[in-house]
C-alpha cells in the first residue's frame, strides 16, 4: 500500500539504529518489525510495505543509488477538468462551476469512474422505486386499480414514502449542482432539473397533507392528486441518461487508453557486468542499455548499439511495411521487434519518449474547444432563463385560461418545460466530436493538437508544400553515372566519391553512398579543396580530378557546350547535373536527386479531388522544383524562396480570401506553419515545425494530409449534426411541453415523457459522435 512521504522524518531517539529507506529516502528506526530485503549481500530496512515491494521489483536500481536522482513526476491524471469546459482545471474531482458535470481525469485512466459507479448505484435505486410509483398512480389504465383497493389517502402515504428517499437522497447530485449554479450565476442544466423535481414533489407534498388548502374541484374524496411519481420517474430516467452519456464519455478516452497500452510495463536493463533482468519502465534512465528481444514492443525512444532487425512502427505512421533498424539507427517506445534482437540504449523516456508526446497532444485536443462551440455556448448563456420564463409564462398562461383544474395543468406544463429544455445536448454536441475525433486521428498518425486547427483544416481550399522532405524523400540519391570519354562508368564514379569523401555538401553523401552501393573501388584523394559555389578538386592516384558545376569547368578552361544537352536533360527530370574532369578533360557527368515519395502523386490526386489548390514553395532553383511539379500535377511553384518568403506567400493569399494549410518539416518552415491557417507539420521533421504546427502527421507524408482533411470535414459535419439535433429538439419540445398544441390536439406533454425525451436527446447526439470512430481513413 502507497504512502505520502510528504511528512517529515519521526523524531528518533537517541542510541537508536537507524537505516535510510532506499526508495523514499526517508529515515527508518531499526528493530524487530523493520520491513527489510536483501540484495547482493546488504541488507535494506524501509519505512512501508509499499516501498518493500518497489525495492523488489527492481533491487539494482534502488541499491544502486540511481534513484535518489530520478525525479518523481506527478502522474498524468492528477488534474482534473470539465469535459465541455477545459478552461475549468482542479487539482482534485468536484463538479464544474459553469455547467455542472462532475470533472474528469486529464488523462483516461483504467480505474473506475467513480461518478459512473454512484450515478448507476442511484439509478436503480430509483428505478425500484419508480414502478411501483407508476402502479400506485396508473394502474387502473392496466386493470390495476391499486387505489382503489387501499384507498386514495392510504395510497398518497405510501407514494410519499416511495419518493422522499429519491427525491432527497437519489436525486441530492441534482440539488446541488442546482443550488452551485445559482450561486455561480451560471444557470445550466442541474437548475432546470432540480427547479422541475422540486416543484412536483413539494406540490406533491402539499397536496398530501393538507388537502384542505385546495378547492373542491381539486380533491377526489378528501385526498388530492399528486406528481410523486412524476418525480421520481424523472429522477430515474435522468440517471439513465446521465449513465449511458458516461459510459458513451468513457469510450471516447479508449483511443487514449489503447495509446497508452502500447508501452510495455517493463524492459530488460543490462547491468554493467552483461546480467539482465526486468526492470519496471518507470525506473528506466536516459543511457541504461536495454534488450529488445523478437516480439517484444520498444521500451522507450533509443538508438540501437547491437544487433539488427525490422521493426513494425505502424502505431506511428500507419504503414504496416517492417523498417530495417542496425547499429545507429534510432528506434522510439512502444514500436514492435519483429525478429532479431536488440540492444539500445535509453535516450527520451518517460514524459518525453514520442508516445507519451502523442498521449499528450491527443488530450490535450479533447480538451480543446472549437470556435463553431462558441454558438452553442452564447446560445445556452441565454437558453436556461429564457426556460425558466417561459415555463413562469406557460404555468400563468394555464392558471388563467387552463380547464379545471388548472392548477394541476399549470404545474404539469411548467415542469414539463423545465425538464425537457435542459441543455445537456446542446453542451455535448461539439466536445464529443472533437474528443472521438482525436482519438480517431491518432490511431491513423494524425495528431490534432487543439479543436481548432481540425475546425479551420475542414475549410481549408488552399495547401501550401516544401519540397524537401514533403513531397520527396529529404534524402538526395545517386542516380546516373554518364561517361564521355573513353574513361568507364565505374572508375569515373570511384573518382568521384573519393573526392566527395572529403566534402561536407549534402550532395556528397550521396555520391559517396551510391558509389559503395555500385561496387566502385574505393580510392582516397590528397590536395583536397572545396571551392564555394563552384565544386571540389584534389588529386585521386596521382591525377588530378574534378567535380562541380559549369562555372568551376569554365574556370577550368574546359567547353561543357557538348555536354550541356545531356546535363538539361537531367535537370528536366528534376536532377542535379554535375560535371567530372580527370586531367584537364572532361570525362563524365553524375546526377544525384532527391527522390519522390512512393505515396506523393497519390495524395496529390485525392487532395485534388478534395478541392484544393496545392503550391508548391521551396528554395530549390526554378528549374529542379518545375520538374517535381510538372511530374505531380502541381497547381503553382514558387521556387527559390526564403523562409521569410513563405510567411509572405500566406498573407498573399489569405488578403486574397483564401484558407491556406501549410505543410512542412524543417526548421525553416516553422515561421510560415504558424502564419497558416493551420500548419501541418510532418512528424519526421524538425521539433519546432512540430511545435509550430495545428496538426502533425506521423507518417511524414502527404496521405497524412488526406486523411487530416477527411477527418476535420466528417467532424465539422458531425458537429453540425449535433447541433441541429438539440437545437431542433429544444425548438420542438418546449412549445409542446408548454401546451401549445392543447388547444387543438388536445396534447399535454407528461413530465415524465419530457424526461425520457430529455435523456434520449442526449444519447442520440453522443451516438452520432461516436460514430466518428469508425471512419476510414
Amino acid at each position: 500500500m502507497e504512502h505520502d512521504h510528504s511528512h517529515t522524518t519521526p523524531d528518533i531517539p537517541e542510541g537508536t539504529e537507524t537505516a535510510k529507506d532506499p526508495v523514499c529516502g526517508m529515515t527508518v528506526q531499526v528493530g524487530s518489525e523493520t520491513r527489510h530485503a536483501a540484495f547482493q549481500g546488504k541488507t535494506f530496512h524501509f519505512c512501508s510495505e509499499g516501498c518493500q515491494t518497489r525495492f523488489k521489483a527492481d533491487p539494482w536500481f534502488y541499491a544502486s543509488g540511481r534513484a535518489a536522482g530520478q525525479e518523481t513526476a506527478a502522474p498524468a491524471d492528477a488534474q482534473y477538468t470539465c469535459p465541455m469546459h477545459p478552461e475549468v482545471i482542479r487539482d482534485e474531482p468536484g463538479d464544474c462551476p459553469i455547467c455542472g458535470m462532475a470533472l474528469e481525469p486529464m488523462l483516461p485512466s483504467d480505474e473506475p469512474s467513480e461518478e459512473l459507479t454512484d450515478f448507476t448505484r442511484r439509478m436503480w435505486v430509483s428505478t425500484a422505486a419508480a414502478v411501483p410509483l407508476i402502479v400506485l398512480a396508473m394502474g387502473e389504465m392496466v386493470a390495476l386499480p391499486v387505489r382503489d383497493w387501499i384507498g386514495h389517502r392510504t395510497a398518497s402515504y405510501l407514494e410519499f414514502v416511495l419518493a422522499t428517499p429519491i427525491v432527497l437522497w437519489a436525486a441530492w447530485p441534482f440539488f446541488k449542482r442546482g443550488w452551485e449554479s445559482v450561486l455561480n450565476r451560471s444557470p445550466n442544466m442541474w437548475t432546470l432539473i432540480s427547479l422541475g423535481v422540486g416543484a412536483a414533489y413539494l406540490y406533491s407534498l402539499v397536496a398530501t397533507f393538507l388537502p384542505g388548502v385546495f378547492p373542491e374541484q381539486y380533491r377526489t374524496g378528501d385526498s388530492v392528486g399528486n406528481y410523486f411519481e412524476a418525480a421520481v420517474v424523472i429522477v430515474a430516467l435522468v440517471f439513465v441518461g446521465q449513465v449511458l452519456e458516461l459510459r458513451a464519455r468513457e469510450r471516447t478516452g479508449d483511443a487514449i487508453r489503447a495509446l497508452l497500452d502500447l508501452a510495455p510495463k517493463t524492459a530488460r536493463r543490462i547491468l554493467p557486468d552483461g546480467t539482465e533482468y526486468d526492470a519496471p519502465l518507470e525506473n528506466i534512465m536516459e543511457g541504461d542499455r536495454l534488450r529488445v528481444r523478437p516480439g517484444d514492443a520498444v521500451p522507450v525512444d533509443g538508438v540501437v548499439i547491437e544487433g539488427r532487425s525490422s521493426l513494425d512502427e505502424s502505431m506511428l505512421t500507419g504503414e504496416s511495411m517492417p523498417v530495417e533498424k542496425g547499429p545507429g539507427d534510432e528506434v522510439t517506445g512502444a514500436t514492435i521487434n519483429k525478429n532479431g534482437s536488440l540492444v539500445i540504449e535509453a535516450g527520451k523516456v518517460g514524459a518525453d519518449t514520442v508516445l507519451a508526446q502523442i498521449v499528450a497532444m491527443v488530450s490535450n485536443a479533447r480538451r480543446s474547444r472549437a470556435p463553431i462551440q462558441g454558438m452553442a455556448d452564447r446560445v445556452s448563456a441565454i437558453f436556461v432563463p429564457t426556460v425558466v420564463a417561459v415555463s413562469i409564462i406557460a404555468f400563468i398562461v394555464w392558471m388563467i385560461f387552463g380547464p379545471e383544474p388548472a392548477l394541476v395543468f399549470a404545474i404539469a406544463s411548467a415542469v414539463s418545460v423545465l425538464i425537457i429544455a435542459c441543455p445537456c445536448a446542446l453542451g455535448l454536441a461539439t466536445p464529443i466530436s472533437i474528443t472521438t475525433a482525436a482519438g480517431r486521428g491518432a490511431q491513423a498518425g494524425v495528431l490534432i493538437k487543439d479543436a481548432e486547427a481540425l475546425e479551420r483544416m475542414a475549410a481549408v481550399n488552399t495547401l501550401i508544400v516544401d519540397k524537401t522532405g514533403t513531397l520527396t524523400m529529404g534524402k538526395p540519391r545517386l542516380t546516373d553515372t554518364i561517361a564521355l570519354g573513353d574513361l568507364p562508368e565505374a572508375d569515373l564514379l570511384s573518382l568521384a566519391a573519393a573526392l566527395e569523401r572529403g566534402s561536407e555538401h549534402p550532395l556528397a553523401a550521396a555520391i559517396v553512398d551510391g558509389a559503395e552501393a555500385q561496387g566502385a573501388a574505393r580510392q582516397e584523394a590528397t590536395d583536397f579543396e572545396a571551392v564555394t559555389g563552384k565544386g571540389v578538386r584534389g588529386k585521386v592516384g596521382g591525377r588530378s580530378v574534378a567535380l562541380g558545376n559549369a562555372a568551376m569547368m569554365k574556370e577550368m578552361a574546359l567547353d561543357t557546350a557538348h555536354a550541356e544537352a545531356e546535363a538539361d536533360t537531367l535537370r528536366a527530370l528534376g536532377k542535379t547535373a554535375m560535371f567530372v574532369a580527370v586531367d584537364g578533360a572532361l570525362v563524365g557527368i553524375v546526377a544525384v536527386a532527391d527522390p519522390i515519395k512512393e505515396s506523393t502523386a497519390q495524395a496529390i490526386d485525392a487532395l485534388h479531388a478534395q478541392g484544393l489548390r496545392i503550391i508548391m514553395a521551396t528554395g530549390d532553383n526554378e528549374r529542379t522544383a518545375q520538374a517535381v511539379a510538372d511530374r505531380l500535377g502541381i497547381d503553382e511553384v514558387r521556387a527559390g524562396v526564403l523562409p521569410e518568403d513563405k510567411k509572405t506567400l500566406i498573407d498573399q493569399l489569405r488578403a486574397k480570401g483564401r484558407k491556406i494549410a501549410m505543410a512542412g518539416d524543417g526548421v525553416n518552415d516553422a515561421p510560415a506553419l504558424a502564419a497558416a491557417d493551420v500548419g501541418i507539420a510532418m512528424g519526421t521533421g524538425a521539433d519546432v515545425a512540430m511545435e509550430s504546427a495545428g496538426i502533425t502527421l506521423l507518417g511524414g507524408d502527404l496521405m497524412g494530409i488526406v486523411r487530416a482533411r477527411k477527418l476535420a470535414r466528417a467532424t465539422l459535419r458531425n458537429i453540425k449534426q449535433n447541433l441541429f439535433f438539440a437545437f431542433a429538439y429544444n425548438a420542438l419540445g418546449v412549445p409542446i411541453a408548454a401546451g401549445l398544441l392543447y388547444p387543438v390536439t388536445g396534447l399535454l406533454l407528461s413530465p415524465m415523457i419530457a424526461a425520457a425525451a430529455m435523456s434520449l436527446s442526449s444519447v442520440s447526439v453522443i451516438s452520432n459522435a461516436l460514430r466518428l470512430r469508425r471512419i476510414d481513413l
